[in-house]
């Protein structure tokens, strides 16, 4: 793990070089803090959490999307997150938990300092993601959101490509969004999984956009044909600027409807190959 680490740094500093090279050539497009979605480092924060925080600090990362690590207070993470300069504005919760009763997800994201809290899975026989299916989310999170308004959070669904199945003159995703109180219920776009699902980032943020809140930033490799599954081999997650996203007009639009945190999401195994890679590239863009 610590060699690891290491490594990246020394490939962070020799990358550095690049980035600041194109920061002096014209307006940058990326503006925003550098975010990362703790799911990134899935393999690394149950080996060691302090050493895995360090490796996000290296990167220039000051904002992630994170739960508490198995068997630490949420206390404890934030204040390790802290001393990092790492704020934790958005945090995830579990549907049938939410639905239930979302009070200890609603405890725990105030003790990371969170405001956000996002769900990214509906529950449903996968590949027949259905009317009824949206209806019972529709209730839930009309409900869910509402509670956690109350509470001083925002909630936020993350869609994961299925909800993009037809329906009427659009999809099931356009069922949710125009069913759903936008006092309560906002979104967040994973940019990958939208185009997996057979969806245009870029349609869904000028439909929509001031209902999206935060933002997973990711590319699917070349050549790949999505479906409804909501599921794709890692090997498909590739460096930002890559795949087949457009990447550069996502931000532009995603900045004029206002999304507040972005988060890199890199489902790939080769997470400490790609991310320094996919900072460089998003630093690259410009006006």
């Amino acid at each position: 793990m610590k060699k690891t680490f290491f490594a990246l740094c020394l490939a962070t500093a020799l990358l550095l070089n690049v980035i600041d090279s194109f920061a002096q050539k014209g307006k940058s497009l990326y503006t925003f803090p550098i975010g990362v979605q703790a799911y990134t480092y899935r393999n690394s924060f149950p080996k060691d959490v302090a050493t895995t925080l360090d490796t996000i600090k290296a990167l220039g990362i000051t904002e992630m999307e994170a739960g508490v690590p198995k068997g630490m207070a949420p206390e404890e993470f934030k204040k390790m997150c802290d001393a990092r300069g790492i704020k934790i504005p958005s945090t995830g919760g579990g549907y049938e938990q939410m639905a239930k009763d979302p009070t200890d997800v609603i405890k725990n994201a105030k003790a990371l300092g969170a405001s956000y809290v996002m769900i990214s899975w509906i529950p449903h026989q996968k590949g027949n993601f259905t009317l009824e299916n949206a209806k019972q989310a529709v209730a839930d999170f009309n409900k869910i959101g509402k509670v956690l308004k109350e509470n001083g959070l925002t909630f936020c669904y993350h869609n994961h490509g299925y909800e993009f199945q037809p329906y009427e003159n659009g999809t099931l995703f356009d069922y949710i969004v125009k069913n759903t109180d936008p006092a309560n219920v906002s979104f967040e776009m994973d940019i990958l999984w939208a185009q997996h699902g057979g969806a245009d980032p870029v349609a869904l943020l000028k439909k929509y956009g001031s209902r999206f809140k935060l933002m997973h930033l990711k590319d699917l490799k070349k050549g790949i044909k999505g479906d409804l599954t909501g599921g794709t081999p890692p090997e498909n997650d590739v460096v930002l600027g890559d795949g087949q996203v457009n990447i550069p007009e996502i931000l532009r639009l995603a900045k004029k409807a206002g999304v507040k945190h972005y988060f890199i999401e890199d489902e790939s195994n080769k997470e400490y190959e790609q991310m320094p890679k996919s900072i460089a590239y998003l630093k690259s863009l410009k006006e």
